[in-house]
């Protein structure tokens, strides 16, 4: 099964057979996915706030960057792709057992490089809690 079909049958449930520990750790449901594009769904937990109790942006950041690299694992390249920068606008904040949507494409896909985007959502997407871009590299296994 390729890596896309294997996200692809998690659809509606949390995405246990993720090869990245940190993303266990945040333990996504994925909503949606597509090559070069994914959705996933989070829970806002208690150890993701910071001292005010909103979502932490060092948390919504580590969010931007593994759902991005899930979105990597969609292309089948047989090349890892690794993150070069991102970029991250902060517009919103998140509170404890929020449910928050993540939804990833790839804005330009190269010979060596890979452009891709992120959009963070509360739940009914009315309200943007964050967008950016990251910049990311092919290199040999």
């Amino acid at each position: 099964m390729d890596k896309l079909q294997i996200l692809k049958s998690f659809i509606g449930k949390e995405f246990t057979e993720s090869p990245s520990p940190f993303m266990k750790w945040l333990n996504p449901v994925v909503l949606s996915a597509e090559e070069g594009q994914l959705e996933f769904q989070y829970t806002v937990r208690e150890e993701w706030l910071n001292p005010m109790g909103n979502l932490h942006g060092g948390v919504t950041a580590a969010i931007f960057d593994d759902v991005i690299g899930a979105t990597m694992f969609s292309l089948n390249e047989k090349n890892f792709i690794v993150t070069i920068n991102n970029s991250i606008d902060y517009f919103s904040t998140a509170k404890e057992n929020d449910i928050i949507v993540a939804e990833t494409k790839i804005v330009k896909r190269g010979k060596q490089f890979v452009n891709a985007q992120c959009e963070i959502w509360n739940a009914d997407k009315t309200r943007l809690i964050a967008r950016g871009t990251s910049n990311l590299f092919k290199i040999s296994n």
